[in-house]
């Protein structure tokens, strides 16, 4: 499993603050805020997460560091599709569309050849990490 911060919501609030001031973006990486809604709450809830861009569409993967239980915001987008994308400079809202299973096989390759570390995530626990992609 992936090392996280001590304080994960100190540290994702300092890097939203750094994604923000730099424009929506950062160089290193390829980040985005995702912002979905409470599922029990109805609050808004912004996320920092990396995305990967496999044949001009977008793609969150749920795998929570490797953890063995599905991420919050991934929860929350299953309840409620909609959401907002902040990403390479704009913000927009999205739906989110978790990728069906037929279709799933496919693109993990295709992600995983280029991200291995997503292969550990997905070997150390059960479930099927989920795959989401985000329709403008």
């Amino acid at each position: 499993m992936t090392e996280l911060p001590v304080d994960q919501r100190e540290y994702n609030r300092k890097l939203i603050a750094e994604f923000r001031g730099n424009g929506r973006r950062l160089e290193d990486r390829p980040l985005l805020l995702l912002t979905t809604t409470g599922r029990r709450t109805g609050r808004p809830h912004t996320t920092p997460m990396m995305y990967i861009r496999v044949d001009d569409r977008m793609y969150v993967i749920a795998s929570n560091a490797g953890a063995a239980l599905d991420p919050d915001w991934y929860r929350n987008l299953v309840a409620e599709p909609a959401v907002i994308v902040e990403a390479e400079g704009e913000e927009y809202r999205a739906t989110a569309r978790p990728v069906a299973d037929e279709d799933r096989p496919v693109l993990w390759t295709r992600i995983v050849e280029r991200y291995p570390f997503f292969t550990d995530h997905q070997n150390g626990v059960e479930r099927k990490i989920p795959v989401v992609e985000l329709l403008r």
